[in-house]
């Protein structure tokens, strides 16, 4: 089959790409703009594009799918050629769902955590040698691509996003999976770009839960209010199965899983990821793995990229980056890194970075989402605000929303740098964690490891 992407330099998209080349696809694409690793690994196989741009002579009717990113804008050249010759176009989740319609699709979704628990389903049937196909937003260790797609595979695990499908296709994305099985982590407003009310985003998700197939399974979190409600209030004919976050301790910065065995140690920590585990628990004993094989395997998960993952660690002093952004995964991730090491200073760096984080009127959200840092500092850069056509967020706005007098805020990257590089070595030691889902103006992370 002739597939092309127009935008194929995305993390999802060059992913898809991939995965359809070891399938066998023919795969061509474009992309004004294509970093790492995205370039190296479409160079290694041959489908980096010659010339970045767009170029409608690529388009020609021996093409049987265009394959349309977020990237992407409606009057793209390529895709009005497409267009022009009636092509078959379609969004990224789109393509999915036909190349896994004759499959059992496990989807999960929710504001957070999704990405975790399809990581930690996938490490578990990595772990028991059980193949199936998946999409995942992370790299994962032991895996090549965040996607893979085979004829013979039974199962398919979908990380269920609610983001927009494509330019042209304003669907949520978990809106065009149908799934078999699925599961609902948690709901918090986000994307308010496009979601512009707390009641418009919900909706998304009882949509979700329609559209699971007629005697299917809803995996669900009992612990979110608004989770339960949308799942027990749904008439849809599916078997509805909770979970809750399990009991645990932590001893000497080590955190244990209580099991039917006894208390076992795991790598991953916080109130947050246990119920995320409790989930995937769930969801990998409906797909054929019973609870012990569970416990063995999930007790050697490390976490997914970017997610509370640990980039330095000297004596007492260690160093997390996480992609948190949204108030929910800020304050839940915030808590957890406190309560892994409750004796040492926690200095927890927040970027605004998205359009939801630097909306003014959003910004109330963050109230306490800081809370359990002793020493809570903000980054957000003026410049991002204006590339994002945002009404600009001010100093006092931002003071006013985290209600904490003690907020440290920073506007300029090397001032912010500046200051992370003069922090002070405390006698018990001292947790820094960087959350953002960019780089605070250009940080480089592996200087981090000089801090510690």
């Amino acid at each position: 089959m002739r597939t092309h992407f127009i935008a194929i330099g995305g993390a999802a998209m060059h992913n898809l790409a991939l995965a359809l080349n070891e399938k066998g696809y023919k795969v061509t694409g474009s992309d004004d703009a294509i970093f790492e690793p995205s370039r190296t690994r479409l160079e290694s196989k041959g489908l980096l594009p010659v010339k970045t741009g767009w170029f409608p002579e690529k388009i020609t009717t021996d093409i049987e799918a265009i394959i349309l990113g977020m990237h992407a804008k409606a009057d793209n050249p390529e895709l009005l050629k497409a267009q022009e010759l009636g092509l078959k176009i379609y969004s990224y989740p789109e393509f999915l769902y036909e190349q896994c319609k004759n499959k059992t699709r496990v989807v999960i979704g929710g504001s957070h955590g999704k990405t975790t628990i399809t990581s930690m389903i996938l490490h578990v049937m990595h772990y028991h040698e059980i193949d199936v196909d998946y999409m995942v937003g992370a790299q994962l260790e032991g895996f090549d691509t965040m996607v893979r797609l085979t004829e013979e595979n039974d199962f398919i695990v979908l990380e269920g996003d609610e983001y927009l499908s494509s330019p042209m296709d304003r669907r949520p994305k978990f809106h065009l999976y149908q799934p078999n099985i699925a599961l609902i982590s948690g709901i918090a407003w986000d994307h308010i770009n496009v979601f512009p009310t707390y009641e418009n985003y919900v909706e998304q998700f009882e949509i979700f839960v329609e559209q699971i197939t007629k005697g299917g399974i809803l995996v669900y979190n009992e612990d979110d209010a608004e989770v339960k409600r949308v799942a027990e209030t749904s008439a849809n004919p599916i078997r509805k199965m909770l979970y809750q976050t399990p009991e645990y301790s932590v001893e000497d910065g080590v955190t244990y899983l209580e099991t039917p065995e006894g208390a076992m140690p795991i790598e991953v920590f916080g109130e947050h990821n246990l119920n995320n585990l409790a989930g995937a628990k769930w969801i990998c004993q409906n797909m054929g793995v019973d609870e012990a094989d569970f416990y063995e395997a999930i007790s050697t998960f490390k976490g997914a990229s970017k997610r509370l993952e640990k980039i330095a660690e000297k004596g007492n002093n260690v160093a997390y980056k996480d992609f948190a952004h949204s108030p929910s995964k800020v304050a839940a991730t915030t808590k957890a890194v406190k309560e892994q090491y409750p004796d040492r200073t926690l200095v927890a760096c927040l970027e605004l970075h998205t359009y939801s984080s630097l909306n003014a009127e959003f910004l109330k959200e963050y109230e306490g989402a800081l809370s359990s840092a002793d020493i809570p500092v903000v980054f957000y850069s003026p410049d991002a605000v204006k590339i994002k056509q945002l009404e600009e967020v001010t100093y006092d706005q931002i003071a006013k929303a985290f209600n904490r007098e003690d907020l440290i805020i920073y506007t300029n990257p090397d001032e912010f740098k500046e200051y992370l590089f003069s922090l002070k070595k405390q006698d018990k030691g001292t947790a820094l964690l960087l959350m953002s889902s960019g780089n605070y103006g250009g940080l480089n992370f592996d200087e981090v490891k000089t801090l510690l």
